[in-house]
């Protein structure tokens, strides 16, 4: 049997497209309640796991990490977290602001583009070899 880490970082940046996308729909449903009183925003906490799950050893190579992230991909999850912050500029007590949602919501799409450009890029990486 022949043991091969090759998907490692497409593993890796399918779990954080996958984080992209659940952003996506938070961000789309912080919108769609910009106008209900008491409303608070949510966001996806993935990226600070993610950074913690890599490590900041400076002596292992980045291969070394996204491996041992890899083996442990199952238990590296996005969660929904509210933002419960006392700051609301509306009477409402509504935090969400469009402005703000919006500009995150563009900056989001564009890191999800990005890894699924990247994993194109891995699979035919792939391709090429097998040829």
């Amino acid at each position: 049997m022949f043991m091969s880490n090759a998907f490692d970082y497409i593993n890796v940046m399918d779990k954080a497209a996958d984080a992209s996308w659940l952003r996506n729909e938070v961000i789309a449903n912080n919108i769609a309640n910009v106008d209900t009183p008491g409303y608070k925003r949510e966001d996806i906490a993935f990226e600070e796991e993610l950074q913690k799950a890599l490590g900041d050893s400076r002596y292992k190579s980045m291969d070394s990490k996204v491996s041992s992230v890899n083996e442990k991909l199952n238990q590296l999850n996005p969660a929904v977290v509210q933002d419960y912050d006392d700051y609301s500029y509306r009477i409402d007590k509504n935090n969400v602001d469009i402005d703000t949602e919006n500009v995150t919501l563009a900056a989001n799409q564009l890191k999800y583009q990005g890894l699924m450009n990247c994993v194109t890029h891995e699979f035919n990486d792939l391709r090429t070899a097998m040829q």
